[in-house]
C-alpha cells in the first residue's frame, strides 16, 4: 500500500529568537513565533507524514497548550512521528518540501537541511528535497512578517 500525505505550516517572525529550519540554525536577525522552536519545515514534514499514515495531525499529536513541548527542538517531534509511522509498519519513501520566505536566501542552507531530515526520517539524502522561493513581495510572507513551508511525503506499507 502507498499513500500520499500533504503538510503545510506557517508562523511569523519575532525578534529574538533562533530561525530554525530543516532542523539547522540559519543566520538571521529574527525568528519564528511558536510555543516549540517553530521550524516550519520539521512542522510541514510531520504533518505530511501523519496525514500519509491517517494519524491526525501535529496539533493532536503535540498541542501548544501542553508545557512539555514549549520550546522543544522540532527534531524530537519528527523523531516522534518516525516512531508512530514505524510501529504501523510505515516505510517512508520520500520527502519534499518548498519553503516560502523573502529574507534570508536559503540556497546555501537546502543541502544541510536534506541531510539533516533524511537523517532523523532514516532515508537516504536523495529521498529528501527542500526547495525555496518567495512570494514576490505579496502578503505577509512577502512583507517578511512570517514564512511558510508546505511538504508532501510518501510513505509505503511494509
Amino acid at each position: 500500500m502507498i499513500r500520499v500525505g500533504l503538510g503545510w505550516d506557517l508562523h511569523q517572525f519575532t525578534e529574538g529568537r533562533r530561525l530554525m529550519l530543516g532542523g539547522i540554525e540559519i543566520p538571521s536577525m529574527k525568528g519564528l513565533t511558536g510555543h516549540s522552536d517553530a521550524d516550519i519545515v520539521l512542522h510541514s514534514i510531520c504533518d505530511a507524514l501523519l496525514g500519509a499514515a491517517g494519524k491526525g495531525d501535529i496539533g493532536e499529536h503535540f498541542p501548544n497548550s501542553d508545557e512539555k513541548y514549549r520550546d522543544i527542538e522540532s527534531k524530537e517531534l519528527l523523531i516522534e512521528v518516525v516512531r508512530i509511522l514505524k510501529k504501523d509498519k510505515w516505510r517512508i519513501n520520500n520527502v519534499d518540501v518548498m519553503i516560502v520566505i523573502e529574507e534570508p536566501k536559503l540556497e546555501p542552507f537546502k543541502k544541510r537541511m536534506c541531510e539533516f531530515v533524511a537523517g532523523v526520517i532514516g532515508i537516504e539524502n536523495e529521498r529528501v528535497n527542500i526547495k525555496a522561493t518567495t512570494s514576490e513581495r505579496v502578503g505577509a510572507i512577502g512583507r517578511g512578517e512570517a514564512a511558510a513551508s508546505q511538504a508532501v511525503a510518501l510513505i509505503e506499507k511494509k
